[in-house]
């Protein structure tokens, strides 16, 4: 399959890590922002979730209305809504869009965010419930009748929806870095998503997932990597960029720890963090500031992980190459996202998925000759 870019939407105007969290939904920005993204050529985006958010089922149906070819990726926590509503939800929103959805589950990597919805299982029970909840939704996208189920998180009689996705199914992506996700991912995912790590670890995930799904006598899941990549003209002036980001964020987690408002950036040092994802991400830029050809990992440090906060840094020119590293890889769907969100994904769609496709076609034509 080709090789697709994925984005993520923002409902409103506040920067992603330097202003305030929190402000709602303004849905002229999130129109501009969406139609940007298509007219860019971005392949997806990502519609995500927390509990405090503009509802991300409805934003992503707003994406949907929007625009013509992007997909929304739309970010689902199992215990939220019964899988049944949520198939007939999903499957409804996957007509209105003609056949663009996609569903990326959550299992939840904080208990303290978690229980703000009432959820309280832990980490391995959450993980135990989103694998009974994808089988549940594909169930009920297949079944030409009604359909029954009795597991250990979920029971339900002569279930019938009278809505179907178009094509089927609606592809499901699992995300993580725990054992538990590798094993969910690589038995249940059509997508697997990673935060972006160095090729090594990068690669040795996605061996963790491949060996899962290889088991379970399924086809692999195509790997999702993200990463915040910080363009400039020029190398140098990226990493002037850079250190300004690094600055700012410092600065802003540390406004924020003062005044007890870090929802999404605790202050470096503010406890570790209890996902797997994010512990990785801390280990790896305790090894060092730098890896491979562009990864730069002191963001990291300054959010304390929360959440893809590794960057590529270069120009164009480099950050299309280490992106072309990570196909060489295996990784298929590429998320770049970055800490200006409107004005960077414009410039990622002028700069640099121009080259990763164009020498992407390049390698094609030279293997078709």
């Amino acid at each position: 399959m080709p090789v697709e870019f994925i984005s993520a939407i923002h409902p409103n105007r506040a920067a992603d890590g330097t202003s305030t969290f929190g402000v709602g939904i303004e849905p002229d920005f999130a129109r501009r922002f969406a139609r940007a993204l298509d007219d860019g050529g971005f392949d997806y985006t990502l519609v995500a979730y927390h509990s405090s958010s503009a509802d991300a089922l409805q934003l992503a149906q707003f994406v949907a209305a929007n625009t013509e070819r992007l997909k929304p990726m739309l970010a689902h926590r199992p215990g939220v809504i019964f899988p049944t509503h949520a198939a007939r939800a999903f499957a409804t929103l996957d007509r209105i869009s003609n056949g663009r959805l996609s569903v990326h589950i959550i299992s939840g990597g904080s208990d303290q965010e978690q229980r703000r919805e009432g959820d309280y299982l832990n980490k391995s029970e959450r993980y135990e419930r989103s694998d009974e909840y994808i089988q549940i939704l594909r169930k009920v996208w297949s079944a030409d009748g009604p359909v029954s189920h009795e597991g250990k998180h979920y029971r339900f009689e002569d279930f019938a929806s009278d809505v179907a996705p178009v094509h089927g199914t609606i592809p499901i992506s699992v995300g993580g870095s725990s054992a538990d996700a590798y094993r969910v991912g690589g038995q249940q995912g059509d997508i697997f998503g990673l935060w972006g790590e160095p090729l090594k670890e990068t690669a040795e995930q996605i061996a963790s997932v491949n060996a899962h799904a290889d088991a379970a006598g399924r086809p692999r899941p195509r790997i999702w990597v993200s990463f915040r990549p910080i363009v400039a003209p020029t190398d140098e002036l990226a990493w002037e960029k850079a250190h300004r980001i690094l600055g700012e964020i410092t600065q802003k987690s540390a406004q924020r720890a003062q005044n007890n408002h870090g929802h999404h950036y605790p202050a470096p040092g503010q406890g570790r963090p209890a996902n797997v994802g994010s512990q990785r991400l801390l280990e790896v830029a305790a090894r060092g500031d730098l890896h491979d050809r562009a990864l730069w990992t002191p963001l990291a440090t300054a959010t304390n992980a929360a959440g893809s906060t590794t960057a590529l840094v270069g120009s164009p020119e480099t950050v299309a190459a280490a992106l072309l590293d990570y196909v060489d890889i295996g990784c298929e769907l590429l998320s770049i996202r970055g800490f200006d969100p409107l004005n960077d994904a414009i410039d990622y769609a002028r700069y640099v998925l121009p080259l990763v496709r164009q020498e992407l076609a390049a390698r094609e034509a030279k293997t078709a000759a």
